[in-house]
């Protein structure tokens, strides 16, 4: 194994295919997006170089605000719920005997099914005379338009969008701390309780330390997937009424293949990257990890 490890041609061999996929797949369109940012481009005719005219048009956009409002207000709401909620659970089902993978499975389930049938599910469920309103109404309660009000600086629809995202998405989170969770030596936790320790305190003074590293991944890996939120918005409102359910995915969306406003497109993705890039350097930085021994 040592001498494979050193045969450079070993080594070029079999980091080949994963480099050629990440230079087709990910650098050169990154790259190409770039470029078209600062282009007129409609994908129809020759991009035009128009220099900083496409970000410029990005501060005027009152959509591109609202956009920009919702993607900020999912990321700060999957973090915080996805940590207390993925911990919670994976605390609990961690500590349970008979049951854990049934309750384990079920809870990871909604991730791997498809979010644009989820989407539609949902939809149809907070429809106005269909699923909860329904329920409400048999109780003599007027339902509100779960995916129509838009009254508030956050509106109801994206509360009700933010809900479900969390229930697809909490079994991700979990699987994530349970993973790390199982791989602390349990003689830690029989010291603690030989010295008078509560399993909250345990928790606290044991887990959660050397978990850390495992959160921030967790939170890096929400805060992006928060930003690029697509699919269950797309399904369940359009980015409707009236664009106020809008995220940055969804208005890059209609500007590249609604519109053909490739250039704008591209700079809206330019700018949901730098955003990506940013709040991953964050989280790296204020949740500071160290290696343990366990």
């Amino acid at each position: 194994m040592d001498k494979l490890l050193r045969n450079k041609k070993a080594i070029i061999l079999f980091m080949a295919p994963a480099f050629l996929l990440f230079t087709f797949v990910l650098f050169i369109p990154i790259c190409q997006s770039i470029y078209y940012s600062f282009c007129d481009y409609d994908a129809l005719t020759p991009a035009k170089f128009s220099g900083l005219a496409n970000y410029k048009t990005l501060l005027g956009d009152k959509t591109l605000r609202i956009a920009l409002k919702n993607s900020l207000f999912f990321l700060i709401y999957s973090c915080v719920t996805q940590l207390i909620m993925g911990l919670f659970l994976a605390a609990l089902l961690t500590n349970i005997k008979r049951g854990r993978n049934l309750f384990k499975n079920i809870i990871y389930l909604p991730c791997v099914l498809s979010s644009a049938a989820l989407g539609l599910l949902w939809m149809f469920i907070f429809s106005p005379k269909l699923g909860v309103n329904v329920i409400l109404k048999n109780m003599g309660i007027k339902g509100p338009l779960w995916l129509m009000d838009t009254k508030g600086f956050i509106i109801l629809p994206m509360w009700v969008i933010a809900f479900v995202a969390l229930w697809q998405y909490v079994g991700q989170s979990m699987m994530l701390y349970m993973a790390q969770i199982s791989g602390i030596n349990r003689s830690l936790y029989e010291a603690s309780y030989i010295d008078g320790c509560s399993k909250a305190k345990s928790f606290r003074y044991i887990t959660l330390p050397l978990i850390r590293p495992m959160v921030a991944t967790a939170m890096s890996l929400n805060a992006i997937g928060s930003l690029k939120f697509f699919d269950l918005i797309f399904n369940m409102t359009e980015g409707g009424p009236n664009h106020k359910t809008e995220v940055l995915a969804t208005h890059l969306y209609q500007q590249g293949f609604k519109y053909f406003k490739y250039g704008y497109a591209s700079a809206i993705g330019v700018l949901l990257l730098v955003l990506c890039l940013i709040v991953t350097a964050f989280i790296n930085k204020v949740v500071k990890t160290e290696q343990y021994e366990m």
